[in-house]
C-alpha cells in the first residue's frame, strides 16, 4: 500500500510548496522541486542525500523531510502495542 507522506523541514516545519524550487549545485544547475523525485536531479540523475531548506537554511538527510500524517503514526502505534496479561 503506498502511503502519503507529509513533507516538511525536520528542524523548522517549513512546508515546500509546488512552486519551490533547488538547484543541483554543484552539480548540472537543474532548478526542480526536489521532493517531485525524491531527491534525485532530474538533470544528471544524482541522487541528492541531504537537503537544504529554503527557510531556515539548515541542512538534514533528505529522507527526514517525509513524515507520515498523525492518523497514520497513530495507527502504526496501536499495531505496535503488544497486549498485556491481564
Amino acid at each position: 500500500m503506498d502511503r502519503e507522506y507529509e513533507i516538511y523541514c525536520p528542524h523548522c516545519s517549513w512546508r515546500p510548496a509546488a512552486e519551490d524550487r533547488w538547484q543541483c549545485a554543484p552539480g548540472c544547475g537543474t532548478v526542480w522541486n526536489t521532493f517531485w523525485t525524491r531527491g534525485l536531479c532530474p538533470g544528471c540523475a544524482t541522487q541528492w542525500q541531504d537537503t537544504q531548506c529554503l527557510a531556515c537554511k539548515r541542512i538534514s538527510p533528505h529522507r527526514k523531510w517525509y513524515h507520515l500524517p498523525r492518523k497514520a503514526r497513530r495507527a502504526a502505534t496501536r499495531k505496535k502495542r503488544v497486549p498485556t496479561a491481564a
